[in-house]
């Protein structure tokens, strides 16, 4: 693939091929270069939920699913960014030429579908000092000169974990990047990968731990307009391998990256799915004044108990209220089709309940 798409795109771009505008408007093709003040940053996976977003709100959609032209336009029709998704083995890009050679790529792409950046999503163990330390920091710094050279005010973006304490062996130059790129999506969620204590299931993002996490950022001196902060649209639903009267559910001991067990013994759940099961579980909604997290037990066909944490606008809200505070760049989610934009009077106040969480406790 590498190779082959490279050289037709270089190609295309070289001979000035004059690609069509897919929008009813041809202006609907020009890149977005506008700065808003507030960014709220969505993750696409594909498909046409996407019509159903509250794009009164939405200022960049990264596309990570098929390419759809139909998106480009409606977003550029409301002002918002559609970016790119770049993804590479690191090993691939410690070569100057093959990092030159994947930039000129996306670069080429992003103009052939009219696409304003690129959001760099490579979430690989690092180690620190190593070839693909140095090579990672270069990837990020040539990026954003490409593209910002290339296509005038276009964003770039990088994906970092909940916490710059090398979570999941992610040791990255966070102050580097931070540097070089226009923002950092802080990926606030999946906060279990790495379960160090009890083998237990617990919230996906506590709230503490995560607000925690932000001023970590902010001690290595990353400007709060760097930070966007992400918060799940989903949760996860461990099955209990012993349920006690205290509500603590054990789960499988599921090692990851060196901890012995993780939120890889559950399975992701989406919030529509969620909001389907927590009237059929249990219990119903629990609240845990410790980790400020909603959670449920059910009970599944075979038997098995379960036990599913998740966010919801109580505990989203307690999190996009610290943005404020901070002063950070925004907020985002993973990911935006996994709401119910069904026409059902409850799915659909669910859902207007969990767009406005993302502005704080005021509009939740």
């Amino acid at each position: 693939m590498f190779p082959f798409l490279f050289v037709f795109l270089t190609s295309l771009m070289s001979k000035n091929c004059a690609v069509s505008c897919p929008c009813e408007r041809s202006d609907l093709c020009h890149q977005i270069r506008d700065e808003r003040n507030f960014e709220v940053f969505v993750f696409d996976v594909g498909g046409k939920t996407w019509k159903s977003y509250n794009w009164s709100m939405v200022t960049t959609v990264a596309t990570f699913g098929k390419y759809d032209p139909e998106l480009m336009c409606h977003a550029h029709s409301k002002g918002a960014r559609v970016v790119l998704k770049g993804d590479v083995h690191l090993t691939d890009i410690v070569d100057q030429y093959n990092r030159t050679r994947w930039i000129t790529e996306k670069v080429n792409l992003a103009k052939i579908q009219f696409m304003d950046g690129i959001n760099i999503d490579i979430e690989q163990a690092v180690e620190k000092g190593s070839p693909e330390y140095f090579a990672l920091t270069d990837l990020v710094k040539e990026t954003t000169e490409t593209f910002h050279r290339e296509i005038p005010g276009s964003q770039v973006s990088f994906d970092v974990a909940w916490s710059p304490k090398c979570i999941d062996k992610r040791c990255y130059d966070y102050v580097s990047i931070a540097d070089s790129c226009d923002l950092l999506f802080v990926m606030s969620y999946d906060e279990q990968s790495q379960i160090l204590g009890d083998c237990i299931a617990m919230a996906n993002a506590p709230v503490n731990q995560t607000l925690n996490a932000y001023q970590q950022y902010l001690n290595l001196k990353i400007a709060p307009k760097k930070l966007v902060m992400g918060v799940p649209w989903y949760g996860y639903d461990y099955p209990c391998l012993n349920l006690t009267q205290d509500d603590i559910c054990s789960i499988a001991k599921v090692p990851f990256r060196g901890a012995p067990c993780s939120d890889a013994a559950g399975k992701q759940r989406s919030y529509s799915w969620i909001m389907k099961q927590v009237n059929d579980s249990l219990t119903g909604r629990l609240w845990d004044s410790e980790q400020l997290a909603p959670y449920f037990n059910y009970e599944d066909p075979n038997g098995q108990i379960h036990q599913v944490w998740y966010d919801d606008a109580e505990s989203v809200c307690q999190k996009t209220d610290f943005i404020k505070s901070k002063g950070l760049r925004g907020v985002g989610m993973w990911n935006g089709n996994i709401l119910n934009y069904s026409d059902d009077p409850v799915a659909k106040q669910q859902t207007t309940i969990m767009w406005n969480a993302l502005f704080g406790c005021d509009l939740a």
